[in-house]
């Protein structure tokens, strides 16, 4: 019999009873009840009872005989189950083999495929076919699946076309570590792969394709975290003759767009917005979560006379004592948390917490009132809206970003212990970001983006005399405390990207060598453009409220940036280094 599939299996209801159906897929489990034997049928859309009985000798036989992860195809007719299962959507039904194939049998799994494994990470990581099984895991991949469809047409229906850029580049500054492939052909020389398309993108608009998206491999050899991997999917986007309002405008209505048809939930636009400086003074962080409150709150005026030489030495060295309220989560805070807190801002530049602590019943301790007047301590409560059982949690520091983004870090520490109960959706755009940032260990000035983001008109002044004043045409979009989306107006202006790059610490020569190929370029007619990035993976993490980015990619690397089922990075044979020129002097490490 050709067992050619009729059905998914998740996909098989009750409107089915009487039909016969045939269904592929892998065994789930089998149960044996003498007489009657189930079979729970799994395939990427869900799960569906086999039933088999002892009337049909060949293929009861043949089911005695199935184990986990067997991959067979059965065929029979859909019958009203006796015994409904209100957890899974086929609970009503069951199919009554006729005819079983058996197209392959498997080992035992080295751990159970069932949602919510509590299989270790490194195991299923090494089996990551099998790990791709549950389905808690696989459906995650369909909705990634969705979400790419989703974007091609959003943006197909806005004018934008879809143009593949190389992944063998030009190695050029953009912030991170390239990884560097060694060209055969040209000894010595190496192509990187891109950590974004984005002078490519740019050219585009000055080839005149003046809508462009793209949905895109990139590469950074950086450190990774819960958010980030070596190789990574961006969806890429770039716009000639707009304005930062009309870039803005599009991706809202693609958000929009997103979330309706993927999750059926309605989100208004425009999206609310907040300048740089705003969201570091309240909330210590150019990618605020906006939904609970605790704002910084500035006390550095109110102690400039004050005595207390922690803050007063502070303070006169034009530095910043912040705070925050976390109002009535005094029970959470034992003094141990605190010094536990203490322990952890370390890490943020800060050397240590004070606090203010009221239970219900007014009964105060403080790390510094006592150090502090009368009129301090009540100055500071009242500023603060300090009440019985809340407690105040105070930092200072000479540096005033140091300050500000340690005490953010705390903000959204201190919610998370204390579960702050959030409202569902926080989309915000960050705009008017400084176009240089100052890099402590490369003294130097660096791009707060990239080197290509246009400042604005009225501080194009500034760029020679003072350059931390410039202001960029820049914008993240930022979703529950997360950045998922960084864009940006280009520069178009050949003369005003030889300045930027100039105060970048780029030589002429340097420039020429790095970014010949754009400036020469510019020369023949650049549009006014722009465009934006949104990383796909962070984004399918947060609107799926995963805890890592691997949950989300279906291939991914761990930490150490290796791969676990294919033991790469690997070692590779002589005569394909010396094809490349390349000679190894010692292998530190082979793992």
């Amino acid at each position: 019999m050709d067992f050619k599939r009729t059905d998914y299996c998740g996909n098989i209801f009750s409107k089915k009873i009487g039909e016969k159906v045939t269904v592929c897929g892998w065994v789930q489990k089998q149960r044996d009840l003498g007489k009657l034997i189930f079979v729970d049928l799994r395939d990427r859309t869900g799960v569906v009872q086999l039933a088999f009985y002892e009337k049909n000798p060949k293929v009861f036989e043949q089911a005695f005989r199935l184990r986990a992860e067997f991959v067979v195809a059965a065929s029979g007719f859909v019958c009203e189950r006796s015994s409904k299962n209100p957890n899974i959507p086929t609970g009503d039904i069951e199919i009554e083999v006729e005819q079983l194939r058996v197209y392959s049998k498997a080992q035992t799994p080295p751990f159970e495929i069932v949602e919510n494994s509590n299989a270790g990470e490194e195991l299923r990581l090494k089996f990551r076919y099998l790990d791709l099984r549950r389905s808690d895991l696989s459906k995650n991949i369909l909705i990634r699946h969705k979400m790419a469809k989703l974007a091609r047409d959003y943006f197909n229906d806005n004018g934008f076309i879809e143009i593949e850029t190389p992944f063998l580049i030009k190695s050029t500054p953009e912030g991170a570590r390239d990884y560097l492939v060694p060209s055969r052909a040209f000894r010595g020389k190496f192509f990187a792969l891109p950590q974004s398309p984005q002078l490519y993108k740019q050219l585009a608009m000055i080839a005149g394709f003046d809508r462009y998206m793209q949905i895109v491999k990139c590469f950074r050899d950086e450190d990774l975290r819960a958010d980030r991997q070596p190789e990574f999917t961006q969806i890429d986007l770039e716009m000639s003759f707009v304005n930062s309002k009309d870039i803005m405008s599009m991706v809202e209505g693609f958000i929009v767009k997103l979330y309706k048809n993927i999750f059926n939930k309605d989100i208004a636009k425009p999206f609310f917005q907040m300048n740089y400086d705003d969201c570091m003074k309240k909330f210590g962080s150019d990618k605020p979560d906006l939904r609970f409150g605790m704002e910084i709150i500035h006390l550095t005026k109110l102690l400039k006379n004050t005595e207390f030489r922690v803050f007063s030495d502070i303070i006169k060295n034009k530095g910043l004592v912040c705070a925050i309220n976390a109002k009535g989560a005094c029970d959470k805070f034992s003094r141990k948390d605190i010094d536990k807190l203490s322990g952890w801002i370390v890490a943020h530049g800060v050397r240590a917490i004070s606090f203010t602590k009221s239970d219900k019943n007014k009964n105060s301790s403080s790390s510094y009132e006592k150090f502090l007047s009368t009129e301090e301590v009540k100055n500071i409560r009242e500023t603060s809206s300090f009440e019985p059982g809340d407690i105040l949690f105070l930092v200072a520091h000479k540096n005033e970003l140091t300050c500000l983004e340690a005490i953010g870090a705390l903000r959204v520490k201190v919610a998370q212990i204390i579960d702050i109960k959030k409202s569902e959706i926080s989309l915000l755009w960050v705009t008017n970001f400084p176009l240089f940032e100052y890099d402590k260990n490369q003294s130097t000035l660096i791009a707060k983006h990239h080197p290509f983001v246009a400042p604005k008109d009225e501080d194009l002044k500034f760029l020679e005399t003072n350059p931390e004043k410039v202001r960029a045409e820049a914008f993240d979009l930022i979703l529950n405390g997360n950045e998922i989306g960084g864009g940006s107006i280009r520069i178009c202006d050949f003369n005003v990207q030889k300045r930027v790059l100039g105060c970048l610490g780029f030589s002429d020569e340097e420039t020429k060598e790095r970014f010949g190929f754009l400036l020469d370029a510019m020369q023949f007619g650049a549009p006014p453009h722009g465009g934006l990035a949104l990383g796909f993976d962070r984004l399918i993490m947060i609107l799926l409220g995963c805890e890592n980015i691997r949950e989300v990619i279906a291939f991914p690397k761990i930490s150490t940036s290796s791969e676990l089922m294919t033991s790469s990075p690997s070692v590779v044979c002589d005569d394909q280094l010396n094809e490349l020129g390349i000679k190894l002097d010692k292998l530190e490490n082979t793992n």
